[in-house]
C-alpha cells in the first residue's frame, strides 16, 4: 500500500489560486528527485530543525519534533526520509535565491559628535497605527525628539539604513562590548528600493546597482544621498536583544537564533515557518543543502523565493550581496500533509 501511494505522489499535482490570481502547483516528489540529497550533512540540518520545531503548534509537527529528539546525527537522513515528503510549490515565476546577513555597526549608548544617528525603538502610537509617519517625516520632524526612544547612536547613516533592511545587527560600543538589536516593528509604509530609484534617475544602470554601489554613491554625494534614502518611506524600529549569546546568530521570525548557511527566510504564505527546505541553488557557486525556514522578509514573496542567511559581519555581508541566483526550493512536509494533497480521484 505504501508503494502504491508513493507512486501516486510522484505524479500528483494540486492546483490552487493565490490571492493575486496566479496559478499555484504543488508537486509531490521523491527524495531521489533531489539533486545532491545523499551528499548533504543531514545531521547539521536536524540540529537546526530542533532549534525551532518545539515552537510549532500543530499536532503533526509536534509529533515529528518529539521523534527528531531521539535521532542521532548520523541517522538524520533516515529521520527526514521516514517522516517527510518533498513538495515542489510553484507559481510560474522562476526561483530566486538572495542572501542576507547580520551587519555590525560602530556606535555608542550616548550621543557624541561621532555617534549622532539614532537607532530608535518603536513609539506606542506607531505600534497602534496601521500606517504612521514616513521616513522623511519621522527623521525631519520632532515626533521622536526628547522621548528617550534612542537605543544607541551610530556613526554612519548609510549603514543604519542597511541595518533596517536586514532587520537585525550588532553595534560595537567604544568599550569593546557589542549591543545586539532586533526587529521591533515598522511604520507600515511599503518598502521602495533606492537601487531601483538610482537606475530610474539614470545615475547608474540597473546592472550596476548593488549595496556596495549605493553606499559609495551616497557617501560621495551626502546631500543628494540623504534625499535618496528618503525615497524609501518604510522605517524599521528596533529592540535590544540581550538574551542571545554572542556566539549565536540573530533572532529570526520564530524568535529563535538563526544559523549561518542553514537558515533561510521564506514566504510563509507558501512555506511553513520551521519546515525543512531543500535548496538547489545554481549559479557560480552551486549549493545543494537542506535548510530550515526560520525567518521572513518584506521582499521575500512567492513559493520559489528565499533569502539565505550568511552570518555576521562584513565578510558575510559581501558574500550575501553577491548572491542572486536561480535554482529551485523544495519544502519537506509531514507525510500526512503530503497525502492530504492528493486529488480526490486518487
Amino acid at each position: 500500500m505504501i508503494e502504491t501511494f508513493r507512486s501516486l505522489l510522484l505524479v500528483s499535482v494540486l492546483t490552487a489560486a493565490n490571492v493575486a490570481g496566479a496559478e499555484v502547483t504543488r508537486s509531490i516528489l521523491s527524495f531521489g528527485d533531489l539533486d545532491g540529497w545523499a551528499e548533504d550533512d543531514h545531521g547539521a540540518a536536524l540540529s537546526v530543525f530542533l532549534d525551532t520545531c518545539g515552537d510549532l503548534s500543530d499536532p503533526d509537527w509536534q509529533s515529528l519534533c518529539a521523534a527528531a529528539k531521539s535521532y542521532e546525527p548520523d541517522a538524520a537522513r533516515s529521520f527526514f526520509e521516514l517522516f517527510f515528503r518533498p513538495v515542489l510549490i510553484e507559481d510560474g515565476n522562476p526561483a530566486l535565491f538572495t542572501g542576507y546577513f547580520e551587519p555590525e555597526l560602530n556606535g555608542s549608548r550616548t550621543r557624541t559628535d561621532t555617534y549622532k544617528y539614532p537607532v530608535y525603538k518603536m513609539p506606542p502610537e506607531a505600534r497602534n497605527a496601521d500606517q504612521w509617519l514616513t521616513r522623511r517625516e519621522l527623521l525631519t520632524g520632532d515626533a521622536m525628539q526628547g522621548r528617550g526612544l534612542e537605543i544607541a547612536w551610530v556613526d554612519d547613516p548609510v549603514e543604519l539604513f542597511f541595518l533596517q533592511i536586514q532587520g537585525s545587527g550588532r553595534i560595537r560600543l567604544p568599550d569593546g562590548r557589542a549591543l545586539r538589536v532586533g526587529y521591533g516593528g515598522a511604520n507600515g509604509h511599503p518598502y521602495r528600493s533606492v537601487g531601483v530609484e538610482l537606475a530610474r534617475r539614470g545615475i547608474m544602470s540597473a546592472h550596476d546597482v548593488s549595496a556596495r554601489m549605493i553606499r559609495s554613491w551616497v557617501r560621495k554625494n551626502p546631500e543628494a544621498g540623504a534625499d535618496l534614502l528618503m525615497h524609501n518611506p518604510s522605517y524599521v524600529f528596533f529592540r535590544e536583544v540581550s538574551r542571545v549569546a554572542p556566539e549565536l546568530g540573530p533572532l529570526g521570525a520564530m524568535n529563535r537564533s538563526i544559523t549561518t548557511m542553514r537558515s533561510i527566510a521564506i514566504d510563509p504564505a507558501y512555506t511553513p515557518l520551521g519546515a525543512p527546505v531543500w535548496v538547489e541553488k545554481h549559479g557560480k557557486s552551486p549549493l545543494r543543502r537542506l535548510m530550515i525556514a526560520q525567518d521572513t522578509g518584506a521582499a521575500i514573496k512567492g513559493p520559489q523565493r528565499a533569502d539565505i542567511f550568511f552570518g555576521t559581519g562584513d565578510d558575510a555581508g559581501r558574500a550575501a550581496a553577491q548572491l542572486k541566483d536561480p535554482g529551485r526550493m523544495v519544502v519537506l512536509l509531514p507525510i500526512q500533509r503530503a497525502y492530504a494533497m492528493l486529488p480526490d480521484e486518487f
